[in-house]
């Protein structure tokens, strides 16, 4: 009888892309390989924090994108402007965080060429960002990260929370991260109805050095940047004090 058409060698009903002639290696082996998703992120970003003061918001992170365990990029800047009432900072895949930069810069371009003087509210962006974090783990391809949202609208601040899950609330004070272990608590028990901005800003300064200290994934070297009645205002990046005095007891 010999061998059939329709043995395993010669399965033309259902052909391997190995038996499939024409088509590059390259090509062979996407079929073979299927849809892929990001199972962990590669160059991170670590902890963002912030606090809402009299008359604004304040945020803080490093400037560190580690790969794995690398102190790799020790230049990124991990807190943007979005609008002339927003401010946003993430931490997680940096690769990610421009793919929402993008987006950001996208709606906001949109909402300009209207021309009608009406720009997104902090809270709008926010809603934004949780819609396009949940869609995306709805797809089993989420965006690695966590993003915090501040702004000053109307006289009012704010100061919101997604995570990649599209978890999110808003609150008065914020930390993302291995500071949500950490740097937390310190927030919670300095914080106050009608701090002012230096106040603020010390808050925050006594718990980022207790970060650099304790997080093995961040560096000295921090962007402040804080939205009130004025605009957007991001510093130059600074290093802060610190005393390892300790480390020889």
């Amino acid at each position: 009888w010999g061998n059939s058409i329709f043995s395993s060698q010669n399965n033309i009903m259902f052909p391997s892309s190995d038996q499939i002639t024409g088509l590059p290696q390259s090509s062979k082996s996407y079929l073979n390989s299927g849809t892929t998703r990001t199972l962990s992120p590669i160059v991170t970003g670590t902890s963002v924090l912030g606090i809402k003061y009299e008359g604004g918001v304040l945020l803080a992170a490093d400037t560190l994108a580690s790969y794995g365990s690398l102190a790799r990029f020790k230049n990124v800047q991990r807190v943007h402007k979005v609008n002339k009432s927003t401010i946003i900072g993430a931490g997680g895949e940096i690769s990610d965080y421009q793919y929402i930069q993008a987006l950001l810069k996208d709606i906001t371009i949109d909402d300009e060429s209207f021309g009608d003087g009406h720009t997104l509210s902090p809270s709008e962006i926010h809603n934004f960002l949780t819609r396009v974090l949940y869609n995306r783990r709805c797809k089993f391809n989420p965006l690695w990260n966590v993003v915090v949202v501040a702004g000053f609208d109307q006289g009012k601040s704010y100061l919101g929370y997604v995570d990649m899950v599209g978890t999110s609330f808003s609150d008065d004070y914020i930390v993302t991260g291995m500071g949500a272990y950490m740097a937390l608590p310190m927030l919670r028990a300095a914080y106050r109805p009608g701090l002012t901005y230096d106040e603020a800003r010390k808050i925050l300064e006594d718990a980022l050095k207790v970060l650099f200290y304790r997080d093995c994934r961040t560096i000295n070297k921090f962007n402040f940047a804080r939205v009130d009645a004025t605009g957007v205002t991001i510093d130059e990046p600074v290093i802060l004090e610190t005393n390892w005095e300790v480390a020889r007891v």
